[in-house]
């Protein structure tokens, strides 16, 4: 999917909506390609640079909107052929070949003037190096959501630590009720739990050094993360025959109480309410401590605007970004009606929604953010990585064989 769009009007947005951006008008041209090709992002992001546009009418911009996943096969040879001046991609290490390609821009100047304070919690996965190459406008949680009324019937509290999680499983589990529903028949809900248990375990630069290839699956502290993982599964802390089940096929276990929770992101919470659900039966919370003294990390997929090293109107291309990252921008772009996300600025309001406002809370003062897996590491290591997970969480004692097969991979993948 593909359209030109043409913004320039003569209306000047208020100086608070404008915040961040060049004081004086732009001139000139600025070329900006997005992925966002589903419906709501794609009127959120048209929108987003009408304005930008009626704020500079004399800034002529063209945008081009690319079906997201030919997005991911074009943005190599349009990072190095034609390059855009402002591009969407991903934060973390899936932006890490397009740094050290040389094909995005350093943007550390925007970070050091303004937004360092106000975009804290995404700077470490905007970093490479000690410089930012992008900024993010919008993110969201995952987390534990849970059948609040399940835990008050049986006297169960919100976890802190991997003990109290545990005890609460079992408590469950004692009373005919498993703890976590999961579809792992498409793989990526299964490195949801490898993410969680990485980041409690080890923490999260482990993780992150796990995820670019430069630990070994055969390491002993990588053990340790399934040898938490396997303390569920010989539990059957799971429902049974999960690899039969999407995630949507998961969630009637939770609906009609047969599991008491799910480990998801946020965007489960739209079909657990459409299928019955009411906010007093459903709530959240953070994934438990489980190493003590290990910071708490979140899973927060951010979606981001990045600079091309090859990009025609830096300045420009600079300005939209420091416009996409105001405070302002960013809580009306994640509006529920809009992107029904959360703004990464932590000077923006956030969309009235009791899962939000606790998202925004716990990723606010998150350690760091991982991307979940199969952005953190490369195609052919996430692949083989969700496989792997999805066996062991089948077959536990097939772990050393699991891990000797990613370790191989790891060699082919990072070379």
């Amino acid at each position: 999917m593909s359209s030109i769009i043409k913004a320039s009007a003569a209306a000047l947005l208020t100086s608070v909506a404008f915040a961040g951006t060049a004081s004086a008008e732009l001139t000139g041209d600025l070329k900006i390609y997005l992925d966002t090709s589903n419906p709501a992002p794609r009127a959120t992001m048209e929108e987003l640079i009408k304005e930008f546009g009626e704020a500079n009418p004399d800034l002529n911009i063209e945008t081009n909107i690319i079906d997201r996943e030919a997005y991911k096969t074009q943005i190599r040879n349009f990072l190095t052929a034609d390059a855009p001046d402002v591009a969407t991609w991903y934060a973390g290490n899936r932006m890490g070949p397009y740094v050290e390609a040389g094909l995005f821009e350093d943007v550390s100047d925007i970070w050091d003037e303004q937004f360092s304070a106000d975009l804290a919690s995404t700077k470490p996965s905007m970093t490479m190096d000690g410089k930012q190459y992008g900024v993010p406008y919008t993110y969201y949680q995952w987390g534990v959501y849970y059948r609040k009324d399940i835990f008050e019937q049986y006297g169960l509290s919100e976890p802190k630590t991997w003990a109290e999680e545990i005890a609460n499983c079992q408590t469950l589990l004692d009373n005919g009720v498993k703890c976590y529903t999961i579809g792992t028949k498409y793989l990526w809900t299964a490195g949801g739990w490898f993410d969680y248990l990485s980041l409690r375990t080890h923490g999260y630069e482990f993780h992150m050094d796990l995820t670019a290839g430069k630990i070994s699956w055969e390491d002993d502290r990588v053990k340790e993360i399934f040898a938490n993982w396997r303390t569920l599964i010989d539990m059957g802390a799971f429902v049974d025959n999960h690899t039969s089940y999407s995630w949507q096929e998961a969630l009637p276990f939770m609906v009609q109480g047969d599991a008491a929770s799910y480990l998801m992101g946020n965007f489960a919470v739209a079909q657990l309410r459409e299928a019955g659900l009411t906010d007093d039966q459903l709530d959240y919370y953070q994934f438990p401590l489980i190493t003590e003294g290990i910071p708490m990390a979140e899973d927060a997929p951010t979606d981001t605007f990045h600079i091309p090293s090859q990009a025609k109107n830096k300045e420009n291309a600079r300005a939209f970004l420091k416009y996409v990252a105001s405070a302002d921008v960013q809580t009306d772009i994640n509006q529920g009606s809009k992107l029904g996300q959360l703004p990464v600025n932590k000077n923006s309001a956030v969309d009235d929604d009791k899962f939000l406002q606790e998202g925004f809370e716990v990723l606010s003062n998150a350690a760091g953010l991982a991307q979940f897996f199969d952005r953190d590491a490369p195609a052919e290591m996430a692949k083989a990585g969700m496989e792997g997970f999805q066996e062991f969480m089948v077959k536990p004692d097939n772990l050393d064989q699991i891990l000797a097969r990613l370790e191989k991979t790891r060699g082919q993948v990072y070379k």
